[in-house]
């Protein structure tokens, strides 16, 4: 059966029934229909569960089923009368239609009703869209209303967004028409996901605290180089009313039964990568184990969810699992996506490095113990997975098979005995990768050199000119947020496996002061991706019942 058949084969319980498990109270939860909800609670400082962070390798063609394998260990703790969470982010509708087609797990591991889940859901999205571009609007109107602030035209920071992959506007002339159509300037689009205001609703820990990022919003600069803040243009108690209900967590169901938070959704190629601290922090106060995931390979989504919503929003991960592939080892070991069915264990030890890379990073870096998720493909071989053992053996670290996909729960027992082995023997302390006191050049080298494994970091001119500037006004104390491709440990996405001797080049540097990081531009990465010649879309349709089909 494809995804969505199971799926719609399964009964899900009424979101109240999964309120109740986990203690809510009917005052303290929103329903949306009968199997969607926003809670209404804060969560409780006297109550702190483990938290276990899932994140990968490097992604390729082949896949690597985190979000499946999240899902799945979640509803193992549950299976094991552990009581578990997950903690997710929300699908984009950018590879939604785009690459990926739908991304609330796969098979007996998915989040519920995921059809909901992977289109408009709880109109989180487009709350924040509709948020950024108020801000878009005010700022252009108050230079067509006599400019006041004096806001140069031509460094106007702020880009509107839309959540959907379109090259067409990455960049645009605005104003264009009559005098009263506004001023012409150079304008663009981001998709909503790597947008500002999407991190700082992931990073609040409250709408006080939402309101007060997004004034502190660098929105442009003046004629005579001075900062504009989105509180000069009293523009964030406006956004924080577009946003107050949906800064509330999202509770829907796993197949599996088990409570899912699925809530905010930046992207970890571009933004941090991470579910929002609100939904962590709730779910760490209602649950013991909270299973929750960083986007891509280790190298970006786990590094940013440690160096900067661990350190911004006061979390300490117990574990980390990282989630590999047989076929995805093989593909990084230089074997043809047609061939990876087949055994090969000279690719499977070429392509080795870059798991091994990243479980030494998680390890050593961070300081956290580390279980390696096989996630298992019926084409893999006896002498594959023990090979893949037998490295786990040498480099100290534990590998567990998963097989969520075709079992649930029943398929993850291994891999959440290991969890639960791990968190209560480890005596490791976390740590981060860099200390804030570090100028940026010294971090974004840290990041570059100890994570990716660089020789060395190259800034150009640009670069180093923004860097004088963020440091002229105060702001070099704070992480990085690295903007880098996702399939390799390079910033070349042609690099894979675990690449020796290569530089990492900082073409551009800006900075998301609400968001409270900086971002450092490597290579090509773009706010705005394009659709693939065979965009998801295309398969995408509703019956005449009004059934959805082709998302999975």
């Amino acid at each position: 059966m494809t995804d969505a058949e199971i799926a719609h084969q399964h009964t899900l319980l009424p979101i109240t029934t999964i309120a109740q498990q986990l203690g809510l109270q009917e005052d303290e939860i929103e329903c949306y229909g009968r199997y969607k909800a926003k809670i209404n609670r804060r969560s409780r400082s006297d109550k702190q569960g483990h938290l276990i962070l899932v994140t990968a390798i490097n992604p390729t063609p082949a896949g690597e089923g985190k979000t499946t394998v999240t899902i799945g260990l979640t509803d193992a703790l549950r299976q094991l009368n552990k009581k578990s969470i997950v903690a997710m982010r929300e699908p984009s509708l950018g590879p939604v239609f785009g690459i990926k087609g739908g991304a609330a797990g796969g098979g007996y591991s998915q989040v519920v009703p995921m059809e909901d889940i992977n289109l408009h859901f709880t109109g989180d999205f487009h709350a924040i869209t509709s948020a950024n571009n108020l801000l878009a609007a005010l700022i252009d109107n108050h230079i067509h209303q006599g400019n006041e602030l004096n806001i140069d035209p031509k460094r106007v920071l702020w880009r509107r967004v839309m959540d959907m992959n379109d090259r067409q506007l990455r960049n645009i002339m605005s104003g264009l028409g009559k005098p009263s159509d506004g001023t012409i300037r150079p304008d663009g689009f981001d998709i909503t996901v790597a947008s500002e205001v999407m991190a700082i609703f992931c990073l609040a820990t409250d709408l006080q605290d939402l309101k007060t990022r997004l004034g502190n919003i660098l929105v442009a600069y003046t004629k005579d180089n001075q900062p504009v803040y989105a509180k000069d243009l009293q523009a964030h108690g406006a956004m924080a009313a577009l946003l107050k209900d949906a800064i509330k967590p999202n509770l829907v169901q796993t197949i599996g039964g088990s409570p899912a938070l699925v809530h905010g959704g930046p992207f970890a190629n571009i933004a941090h990568g991470c579910n929002s601290v609100i939904a962590t922090k709730l779910a760490l106060s209602l649950g013991d184990y909270v299973v929750t995931e960083a986007g891509f390979g280790a190298d970006l989504g786990a590094e940013k969810f440690c160096d900067i919503k661990c350190r911004l929003a006061g979390l300490t991960p117990d574990v980390a699992v990282v989630v590999a592939t047989v076929r995805a080892l093989k593909y990084n070991g230089g074997v043809a996506k047609d061939a990876l069915s087949l055994e090969n264990l000279d690719a499977l030890r070429a392509g080795l490095p870059n798991l091994l890379k990243h479980v030494e990073n998680l390890k050593s870096v961070f300081n956290l113990p580390v279980v390696v998720a096989i996630n298992r493909f019926n084409s893999d071989t006896d002498a594959e997975l023990e090979l893949i053992r037998q490295a786990g053996s040498t480099h100290g670290f534990e590998v567990a098979l998963s097989e969520v996909w075709a079992k649930g729960g029943a398929g993850g027992i291994e891999l959440a005995e290991k969890v639960i082995q791990s968190i209560e023997t480890s005596t490791k302390k976390f740590h981060f990768a860099y200390e804030l006191s570090g100028s940026v050049e010294d971090k974004i080298r840290a990041i570059a050199q100890k994570v990716y494994g660089a020789r060395e970091v190259l800034f150009n001119r640009e670069a180093l000119d923004e860097i004088a500037r963020l440091k002229q006004l105060g702001y070099d104390q704070l992480p990085v947020c690295m903007a880098k491709t996702q399939y390799s440990l390079s910033d070349n996405p042609k690099l894979l496996g675990c690449p020796k001797d290569f530089e990492i080049t900082v073409r551009g540097i800006s900075l998301s002061a609400g968001a409270g990081f900086i971002v450092a531009l490597c290579g090509d990465m773009m706010r705005m991706p394009g659709l693939p010649k065979h965009p998801a879309a295309h398969q995408i349709d509703v019956d005449q019942m009004g059934n959805i089909v082709g998302l999975f």
